[in-house]
């Protein structure tokens, strides 16, 4: 029986949509998707084969990525990318700094997703080298707070060209996990219950991930 709780639930899919001629980081493979088998050929069924970096897309950063001996994807465990989590927003500003994340109070285990002027940037196929990033300053008090997880509406947390990517390293050395790549432009500020797994690749840096959100869920029950 479908409860009145379940039926007033909404699923939004924060995700973006992996396709060819897509915005990646530059450097980054592009995304390719090729015919594999296929109906038309006399096979059985439709195959394909993609071709993508560990970054492309919405996709989750684990302490592999940058910390020697850190963590990978599948030893990772779901737990970070999967329950309660808060929407902010911060409009029209260039950067996230410290005193922004300061106001925002976060706490241990925490899992803040970042609104900021990129998501408006998925409109673009060209990648735009002047999204909205966090600072290293803003990286270490979330750090400092233990949040689980940072979210980030853009391809990198990072600000385009930094050297040896201080906000990253800050982030992932506390263990704290990085989902980048979400389209919030359609989500309000607000608290939902968020589901974003990444494939469970063995020793992966990085890996793609289907993020949506749960609006009208039970904060009080819901971890």
């Amino acid at each position: 029986m479908i409860t009145s709780a379940a039926q007033a639930m909404r699923v939004i899919d924060i995700s973006v949509p992996l396709r060819e001629r897509m915005p990646v980081y530059p450097g980054d493979p592009p995304f390719e998707k090729a015919v594999a088998k296929s109906r038309k050929r006399g096979d059985a069924a439709e195959v394909s084969r993609l071709t993508l970096g560990s970054h492309a897309g919405t996709h989750v950063d684990v302490p592999y990525h940058f910390v020697e001996g850190g963590a990978d994807v599948s030893a990772v465990g779901p737990e970070p990318f999967v329950g309660r989590c808060r929407v902010v927003e911060l409009a029209g500003v260039p950067r996230v700094d410290a005193p922004d994340v300061e106001r925002l109070t976060p706490v241990a285990g925490e899992r803040i997703l970042f609104k900021t002027g990129n998501s408006a940037l998925w409109a673009r196929d060209d990648f735009a080298t002047d999204y909205v990033y966090l600072t290293a300053a803003a990286a270490r008090v979330l750090a400092a707070r233990r949040v689980a997880l940072v979210g980030w509406d853009y391809l990198s947390v990072e600000e385009f060209g930094a050297a040896d990517a201080p906000a990253h390293k800050t982030l992932l050395a506390a263990d704290v996990m990085i989902l980048e790549g979400l389209n919030l432009s359609e989500v309000r500020v607000g608290e939902y219950f968020l589901a974003a797994l990444p494939l469970a690749v063995a020793e992966g840096d990085g890996a793609p991930a289907r993020a949506v959100l749960l609006e009208g869920f039970d904060a009080q029950e819901t971890p």
